[in-house]
């Protein structure tokens, strides 16, 4: 991603290797702080598991729906689905302190909550990813059923 970002000059760092280390940096601190908070600080607190559950069964239009609403919905540790505050506080936690290192031109309210959308897309697209290709690709994955 730090290349990619480093093509797209974004966020506002030089270029050149420092700047390349620096998207490097901030990557890292947003992939961290996003595991840490969404997935071990907030899920013990809030007794969430926020993992990705394969349905595997149904139409194709319902197995859609649930990956598509994986980044909103989780199991507690009762069992029952409930809201996932576990990995959307995760991705605006992580959203609000990349809003301390990157450069002020890159920094508000706007840049918080649009990082945290495509944060939330991503973890859309895994679930899809997750639901309709993994199964496919992974040895013995069938007979684990």
């Amino acid at each position: 991603m730090a290349g990619v970002r480093q093509a797209a000059r974004t966020p506002d760092y030089v270029l050149g290797a420092k700047g390349y280390g620096q998207r490097f940096g901030a990557e890292a601190a947003d992939g961290i702080s996003d595991i840490l908070i969404g997935g071990a600080i907030l899920p013990s607190i809030l007794h969430q598991d926020p993992r990705y559950y394969y349905q595997g069964t149904g139409t194709t239009r319902s197995r859609l729906g649930h990956a598509l609403s994986s980044p909103f919905v989780c199991k507690g540790d009762n069992g029952r689905w409930q809201p996932n505050y576990s990995s959307m506080g995760g991705d605006l936690a992580s959203s609000a302190l990349m809003d301390t290192y990157y450069p002020q031109s890159n920094r508000g309210a706007g840049m918080v909550f649009g990082q945290f959308a495509v944060s939330t897309a991503e973890r859309e697209l895994s679930g899809i990813v997750q639901e309709f290709v993994l199964r496919k690709v992974t040895l013995h994955a069938q007979k684990a059923k």
